[in-house]
């Protein structure tokens, strides 16, 4: 791992200078709890119990109060007192018990009790947090990267804090978010998930909900942790070394808090798992057999663009008996050479000060430094032709008059260069942030926060064994009639090689070594970074009025500004941007200004009075103003309702909005092979409108009957950004009931339903989607973003860049438990349980066009899916210092759709898969200076369902802990 010295020394020069100049932070923040006193208690972190990954329960008072349970020191069983804290969701403090808004927390201790490598990893568990994401499986175009979706709406719809401040995302191509695994688990103290609409707080892109990182901070001890695992397959092996410590100085009003920590994880191959060693490239029809692999094969395949001839070379150079008829044992497995996850590296420095100058200033800083390595492979580069911005050749030619053409006519050659080389994918990540600001009493009950967040993210995207396209039709001698066209009509000429230093002319139908291979591969280096600023003013006054009644509460206000701005660019490869590796990628660059203004308040009308164990409302407000588009305005209520302390209804009703992303808005043009099918290769599946389809590829001069499709199960995508997008617009509401009977003590169940609108939505349409429509005939105008074929017959791309396409609608139901109780002197037993029920999801992908319902559908071409059920329950028995902990994962069952129809049972020979149970258990055990913990994850070795998604034979996104297998950890701690 190479480590930037530069922001290393940078970073110790800021803890050096937060010392001398007393300038700290212990991160004040909507995250934060209560101002620090001018004289305080030393702060020491508690001891930690033997207890072990509960569920993550809803916040209410009595889920604070099975927390400290949790905690496990003897005195927890004693409920403490009532205070007012602030939760996210909210700029107010108040009493966890008053809080409307869905929250969910998830303490340190339920992270670390798992085989989660990273948090994004832990958060796959919880029902809330949907495969849609980006997470360690996305080899093909993940980048490394973990990205967290709420509900099914998107990773571009949730909002990620760090103790209540946004965070710089990472940038790579196509896509940006922040980046789950660039923030080590043994930073964080908890996570809380705001599971509703948050705009009106905290401003765009809060329209699934927030997710708010809380780390540690203001400790005086110490810790270092080493953590190791490995599956029962032998792969999968991970590293973990951390360590922090923190230091109290003049006489506790300051403190300084530093953090370190290494990781490695190596990555999992698909040939060593049975399930994904030969992978189907569709789902055939009933009584067919399925195809394997991929149709691009290791040897040279021919085809005649007339349909006349399908041959494939025997590598022994060609000639008249050089080749035979191509047949499905000609298939590539490129499983031999793929990768199921992706290997990791990664090192954090972080340090965290503040000081108390009085209780009107608390200077607080905080800073942290990652560098992350991303690798993964793909089996050798399969080479068909050119595409969009490329001129070159849209098939790769073999002119009639090169030598080894024995046919006397140009025919289309397909290769897949094995002989140069798997793709190796190298993307390597520098992310930096710093806070700085200033927190204290202004007069009387009035309380102010401002500060500062600078961040920036640099990346640079490797991948090494690519071919230079143009030098190979150098070696070829094919040269284009006009070279602008790249459908052109091709000539065969020598000397273009013979003039090109390097370049020697080649057998097509031979393997390539030596110098032929050396001009032909080609490493290629894409770079991109992104760059935040963003400043804030916030005042607040918890109890500015006392209302004249009685039972009457406090009126609390909270208001603030905040300016904000972001650029990002992406640099591709120079041969990328000129077309020489035969497809392309265009600058990204770009960025926006906002400035935003929000106010919050919070009136407890009622509290303790007959009928009216709490009675609150809460109002909240954001106006915005983007340079990109102009204003926005969003609103949020909600009521909290306690006729008695036993039960609780509350309820929220809010707007939202989402603007568009740098990479929405000014991401290059450049191909893609998105997964999909094409219609002429699949005629016979449409049913009714199989006949239109044959038709329409009959006016394209196609026989369905012999057609021959080269790039099976995926589909050249033409993506790309959209600079007159404009912002998504939403609306949200919840209500729901907590029940916390008095008879049976640390009992908490709470019930939710939630419903999400949201209008112009931003997407990329489907492309499967795109293609259907335009050869049924269902959507003719679709047709238009269908390119003219190649000379072979191939689809070359399908023009598919962000719009604003139509709109969402989902909504469903959350069920909480959490109940701990003893069981003997020493034992006691804490169950939770987090389930979701999704009600329906229907998307529109146009608008005012059809509405498709995804509810318990899988796209099975895509990876993820919107199982109607899940589930996530834990079972913690504890005795003295020893806790053993159950926890199981369920996953419904769901149905094939291809983003417009669901796949028939009667025509297909798999069409759903079944409901997915997975059980993990983890045992630990506690001293005073040290922790040690061993687990088992999936340890039944339970296998993911079979999906033929023409790449690994299951959904890659929504059975992370099932593509691993069984799993075995162990983790040894020692506080100081």
């Amino acid at each position: 791992m190479t480590i930037n010295l530069k922001k290393v020394l940078a970073l110790s020069t800021s803890l050096g200078v937060a010392v001398v100049c007393a300038s700290g932070a212990s991160a004040a923040t909507t995250a934060q709890t209560q101002t620090h006193t001018r004289h305080r208690v030393k702060h020491t972190a508690p001891v930690s119990a033997p207890s072990a990954a509960p569920a993550a329960t809803v916040v209410s008072k009595p889920a604070v109060r099975a927390a400290a349970l949790s905690s496990g020191a003897a005195s927890a069983f004693v409920a403490p007192r009532d205070e007012s804290i602030l939760v996210t969701g909210s700029a107010l403090s108040q009493r966890a018990d008053s809080n409307a808004n869905p929250v969910q927390t998830i303490t340190a201790k339920d992270i670390q009790s798992t085989s989660a490598t990273t948090l994004g990893d832990y958060l796959l568990r919880l029902p809330s947090i949907s495969a849609s994401g980006t997470n360690n499986t996305n080899t093909n175009g993940g980048l490394g990267m973990s990205c967290s979706d709420i509900r099914n709406l998107g990773q571009n719809r949730v909002l990620v804090l760090v103790d209540g401040k946004r965070q710089v995302p990472t940038f790579g191509n196509g896509s940006q978010c922040v980046d789950m695994n660039s923030i080590p688990m043994d930073m964080v103290e908890s996570v809380e998930i705001l599971k509703d609409g948050g705009s009106e707080l905290y401003g765009a892109d809060a329209v699934a909900g927030v997710i708010n990182i809380k780390l540690r901070h203001n400790t005086t001890k110490g810790n270092i942790t080493i953590r190791g695992g490995i599956t029962d397959k032998g792969d999968g092996q991970m590293g973990l070394l951390s360590g922090y410590k923190g230091f109290d100085f003049d006489h506790g009003r300051g403190n300084i808090t530093v953090f370190g920590s290494y990781m490695t994880q190596s990555g999992i191959r698909q040939k060593n798992r049975d399930w994904s060693a030969t992978p189907w490239n569709s789902d055939p029809a009933i009584g067919e057999n399925a195809a394997v692999g991929s149709s691009i094969p290791m040897n040279t395949r021919v085809i005649d663009p007339s349909g006349n001839f399908d041959l494939v070379s025997n590598g022994t150079g060609g000639g008249a008996n050089g080749f035979h008829n191509f047949s499905t044992s000609d298939r590539y497995n490129f499983a031999s050479e793929q990768m199921l996850t992706n290997s990791l590296q990664q090192g954090v420095l972080a340090g965290d000060a503040h000081y108390e100058l009085n209780e009107h200033v608390d200077f607080y800083s905080s800073v942290r430094y990652t560098h992350k390595d991303a690798m993964n492979t793909l089996a050798g580069n399969p080479m068909t032709g050119a595409s969009y911005p490329s001129t070159l050749e849209t098939s790769v030619v073999l002119p009639a008059g090169n030598p080894y053409n024995i046919w006397g006519q140009d025919v289309d050659l397909y290769k897949r260069f094995s002989d140069i080389g798997p793709r190796k994918y190298e993307e390597a990540f520098d992310t930096w942030q710093y806070i700085g600001g200033a927190k204290g009493r202004i007069v009387g009950d009035w309380h102010y926060d401002v500060s500062m967040t600078y961040g920036e993210s640099l990346a640079k995207l490797s991948t090494e064994n690519m071919e230079n396209y143009a030098h190979y039709l150098d070696e070829l001698g094919s040269q284009q009639v006009d070279p602008a066209d790249p459908n052109s009509a091709v000539v065969y000429n020598p000397s273009i090689c013979k003039s090109s230093a390097g370049c020697v002319l080649v057998n097509p139908f031979q393997a390539y070594s030596g110098q032929a291979a050396n001009y032909l591969r080609y490493t290629q280096v894409d770079h991109s970074a992104y760059y935040m600023r963003d400043f804030n003013a916030r005042v607040h006054n918890n109890r500015l009025a006392k209302l004249p009644w009685q039972g009457g509460g406090h009126l609390g206000v909270a208001m603030g500004l905040e300016h904000r701005s972001e650029q990002a660019s992406y640099k591709p490869d120079p041969l990328a941007v000129n077309g020489d590796l035969g497809g392309g990628a265009t600058y990204t660059g770009g960025g926006y200004d906002v400035t935003e203004a929000y106010i919050e308040s919070n009136l407890l009308l009622l509290r303790n009075v007959p009928f009216a164990h709490d009675l609150t409302i809460d109002g909240q407000g954001r106006w915005s103003h983007y340079n990109t588009f102009g204003d926005a305005y969003n609103w949020k209520a909600s009521i909290n309702y306690a006729p008695i302390s036993d039960i609780r209804f509350r309820a929220t009703l809010g707007t939202s909005f989402r603007a568009p992303t740098l990479t929405e808005l000014y991401s290059g043009h450049q191909i893609g092979y998105n997964s999909g099918n094409d219609p002429c290769a699949q005629a016979s599946s449409y049913g009714s409108y199989s006949a239109a389809v044959v038709a329409k590829c009959a006016s394209q001069g196609i026989n369905t009957a012999t057609f021959v499709n080269a790039n099976s199960s995926q589909i050249p995508t033409l993506g790309g950004g959209n600079s007159a997008l404009k912002p998504e617009e939403g609306r949200t509401y919840t209500f729901g009931t907590v029940i916390t009977p008095r008879w049976i003590p640390n009992l908490t169940a709470s019930v939710e339903y939630w419903h999400y609108t949201v209008k112009n939505t931003i997407l990329q349409v489907p492309v499967q989607f795109i293609v259907d429509e335009c050869y049924t005939g269902v959507g003719p105008s679709y047709c238009n973003l269908v390119s003219q074929r190649s000379s072979a017959g191939q689809l070359t791309q399908v023009n598919d860049t962000y719009e604003n396409a139509g709109g969402l609608r989902t909504n469903g139901i959350d069920f909480d438990l959490s109940y701990r109780f003893r069981l003997t002197k020493h034992d006691s037993l804490m169950l939770n349980n987090n389930f979701q029920q999704i009600v329906g999801y229907l998307q529109q992908n146009e608008p005012g066009g059809t509405w498709y319902n995804y509810a318990g559908r899988l796209l099975y071409q895509n990876g993820y899916g919107f199982p109607r059920v899940r589930d996530y329950a834990t079972a913690t028995w504890s005795h003295d210092r020893f806790s053993l902990t159950y926890m199981m994962s369920y996953t419904g069952g769901m149905k094939f759709n291809d983003g417009s129809n669901d796949l028939s049972c009667k025509v297909y020979a798999y069409c759903k898969v079944p409901g997915v149970f997975s059980h993990d258990v983890t045992i630990s055990y506690n001293l005073p200076d040290w922790q040690i913990e061993l687990g088992v994850n999936n340890i039944l070795d339970k296998k993911p369902p079979f999906v033929p998604d023409g790449a690994s034979n299951t959904a890659l996104s929504m059975y992370p802990e099932e593509i691993i297998g069984r799993y075995v950890f162990m983790q040894v701690g020692r506080i100081f």
